[in-house]
């Protein structure tokens, strides 16, 4: 199933469980007003404080942890647009030989790294052409090698190259991990659990009046469905709704450069 339709199939999920549970707690608090007039708001006020506190707690720290890594993943794009776009620049510091097929290396290898992202959310076929990305990594870092050891090359040219290039191929290797950095399974099923006995005690709360407030009943449950997909997309912003694309030009740019 696609990812931005699974999203939002689980935050729909999530929306009519809401408006489930919060008729359950009125019904259960009608009941209990009828057989406990005095005594069925006793001590609520307390837990239901406890609760929301906690819930508005876990929204925000993960809503400020997905925006957080949201940022990280745009700046690992402008880093690896800056290291590769140093790294050929440097190769001008090598015999004029060796210049030509390493730029053309160099072309398809920024092709590769575009291409890559673009087939998402296509995992499988992402990860091919990430495995070709690597290999062309390996072709470069082999041929500045051996330009480097040939008659009339300057040492101090393959110094300076070199750490260029060794930036250029780990931040592949950082961006990857990026994507893999998520907050574990738990932490969004204790997100939802307690959205859900948040309904549950809010449609307790509204026991007793004459009809239903459906104001407030769907517009809690579509606020909070509203806010757990959006931490979502957040964390994936690759696959869903909310992307990180537009910093991808700071790549095509740099391929742009590649004369």
């Amino acid at each position: 199933m696609n990812y931005a339709l699974s999203t939002f199939f689980i935050t729909l999920v999530l929306f009519f469980g809401m408006l489930v549970l919060l008729e359950a707690g009125r019904w259960v608090g009608n009941r209990r007003l009828t057989s406990d007039a005095e005594g069925a708001r006793a001590g609520t006020g307390a837990i239901e404080g406890a609760v929301f506190a906690l819930l508005g707690l876990l929204i925000a720290f993960t809503f400020s942890g997905a925006a957080s890594r949201f940022d990280v993943r745009r700046n690992l794009v402008i880093e690896e647009a800056n290291a590769i776009g140093t790294a050929y620049l440097r190769l001008d510091l090598l015999p004029t030989d060796a210049q030509p097929a390493l730029r053309d290396l160099f072309r398809r290898y920024v092709d590769s790294r575009l291409e890559a992202y673009r087939r998402l959310p296509d995992i499988e076929a992402a990860k091919a052409e990430l495995a070709r990305s690597i290999q062309l990594q390996e072709e470069i870092w082999t041929q500045v090698i051996a330009a480097g050891r040939v008659e009339g090359a300057q040492p101090p040219a393959t110094m300076l190259l070199l750490p260029a290039l060794n930036q250029m191929i780990d931040i592949v290797t950082t961006r990857a991990m990026a994507t893999q950095l998520h907050p574990p399974l738990v932490i969004f099923v204790l997100l939802f659990g307690l959205a859900l006995t948040s309904a549950l005690l809010a449609g307790y709360g509204m026991a007793g009046g004459q009809s239903r407030n459906w104001l407030h009943m769907i517009g809690f449950a579509a606020v909070m469905a509203v806010a757990v997909y959006v931490i979502i997309d957040i964390e994936y912003p690759r696959l869903g709704l909310i992307r990180v694309d537009a910093f991808d030009q700071a790549l095509m740019e740099v391929r742009a450069s590649m004369k």
